[in-house]
C-alpha cells in the first residue's frame, strides 16, 4: 500500500516516440491534451484528513551530498511560504492550488510550511540499498540520533537519498513516493516522503525534461536542444519537481484516505499524478507547455527565494477541474 509512480514510464515512452524535440517542440493544439481536460478525471474525497495545521518539514540527507545541491533543495522548500521579495509567479503561488483541498473538518491544506530540522546520515546507517519499508527505519534512526522525539503532530519527514544509494523500484517504477510510518516500525504514525538523486542512475527517467532517456537512443543534435536546468544541475532540478509532486500529494492525501482518483487506495491516482509532464499552458504529447527562459536559455516556470528559479510540474485544480499553475496563460 505505497504511494507510487511519480513518473509514468509509458507516458514518457509515447512522448519520445512522437516528439523528438521533447522540451522545445511546439504543441499540437488540434489534439486533446490532459492540461485542458476534465472529462477523464474522477477525483474524489474519501473522508480522510489533509494537512491543515502548519507543516514542519524535517529533511534527512541520506548519504553523500553536494552542498550546492542541498542549497538548491533548501531554497525550494523555503519558497513554499509567501515572501514579499519573490516575484510572481512564485513557488508560493503554485502552492495555492494545493491549498484548495480541504477535509471534512472544513480545514484546507495549510500555507504555512517551514523547514524545522535537518538530519545528516553520512554513514549510510541502513546501507546503500533501501527498500520501501526501510525508509521508515531511516527516519526512526535519524530522529533517535538527534535525541529528539518524532513530531507526530505537525511533522512531515523527507528522506532524500544521494547519487550512490539504490532504492527499491527507483528508476524502474518511481522517482519518489510518499506514505506514512507504521507505529510498529517507527513508534508513531507520521507522513513522510522519499525522493532520490538520479544523477548517476537514471537522469533520463527522473530529471525530465533536462535529460534524455537512454532507451530513446541519442538525443537530437547531440543534446543541444534539451532544456537547460535553471539551477545548473539536471538531476537536482529534476528532483525539485519530484519533491514538489510528493509534497503536494502528502499534504492532500497524507494517510492515503483523502483526495485521489480511482477505487484502489493501494494504487491511488493523486493530484500531481494527474498532471505528469505538464509545466505550462498547452502541454501535451511530450510538450511541457509554455514556460519561461532565462538569459542562458534554461527553462523555468516559478520564482523562489534568493533569486532562485524552478521548473515544477502543475497539479490538479479542483475548482477549474484541470491541471493548473500560476504561469498559466489564462
Amino acid at each position: 500500500m505505497q504511494k507510487l509512480h511519480y513518473f509514468n514510464f509509458h507516458f514518457l515512452l509515447l512522448c519520445f516516440l512522437h516528439f523528438s524535440l521533447l522540451a522545445l517542440s511546439r504543441p499540437s493544439y488540434e489534439a486533446n491534451n490532459y492540461e485542458g481536460s476534465s472529462d477523464l478525471v474522477n477525483l474524489e474525497y474519501h473522508m480522510g484528513p489533509v494537512l491543515a495545521s502548519p507543516i514542519n518539514l524535517y529533511i534527512i540527507w541520506y548519504g553523500s551530498w553536494n552542498p550546492g545541491h542541498q542549497a538548491t533543495v533548501r531554497d525550494f522548500l523555503r519558497s513554499l511560504s509567501p515572501s514579499s521579495n519573490t516575484p510572481h509567479p512564485s513557488v508560493a503561488d503554485w502552492w495555492r492550488t494545493v491549498r484548495l483541498y480541504s477535509d471534512q473538518t472544513g480545514g484546507n491544506v495549510t500555507g504555512d510550511v517551514a523547514v524545522a530540522g535537518e538530519y545528516f546520515d553520512f554513514g549510510y546507517s541502513h546501507g546503500k540499498f533501501l527498500s520501501r519499508l526501510s525508509m521508515q527505519r531511516v527516519i526512526k534512526t535519524a530522529v533517535a540520533s538527534a535525541g529528539a522525539p518524532m513530531n507526530y503532530r505537525s511533522g512531515v519527514y523527507m528522506v532524500l537519498t544521494s547519487h550512490d544509494v539504490e532504492v527499491q523500484d527507483f528508476c524502474r517504477a518511481v522517482c519518489g513516493f510518499h506514505y506514512f510510518t507504521f507505529a510498529s516500525v517507527a513508534g508513531v504514525t507520521v507522513p513522510y516522503a522519499w525522493v532520490g538523486y538520479s544523477g548517476t542512475q537514471c537522469p533520463g527517467m527522473c530529471a525530465y525534461p533536462f535529460a534524455w532517456p537512454e532507451y530513446s537512443g541519442r538525443p537530437p543534435n547531440g543534446g543541444s536542444e534539451l532544456m537547460g536546468a535553471p539551477n545548473g544541475d539536471a538531476a537536482t532540478d529534476g528532483m525539485i519537481s519530484v519533491l514538489a509532486h510528493e509534497l503536494a500529494e502528502v499534504s492532500s492525501n497524507p494517510l492515503v484516505n483523502a483526495w485521489y482518483a480511482g477505487d484502489d487506495p493501494s494504487a491511488p491516482t493523486e493530484i500531481a499524478d494527474l498532471c505528469l509532464g505538464v509545466y505550462g499552458s498547452g502541454a501535451g504529447g511530450g510538450y511541457v507547455g509554455e514556460v519561461y527562459k532565462d538569459s542562458w536559455g534554461n527553462g523555468f516556470n516559478l520564482h523562489g527565494v534568493n533569486g532562485r528559479r524552478f521548473l515544477v510540474q502543475w497539479v490538479w485544480n479542483p475548482i477549474k477541474k484541470r491541471c493548473f499553475g500560476p504561469n498559466a496563460m489564462d
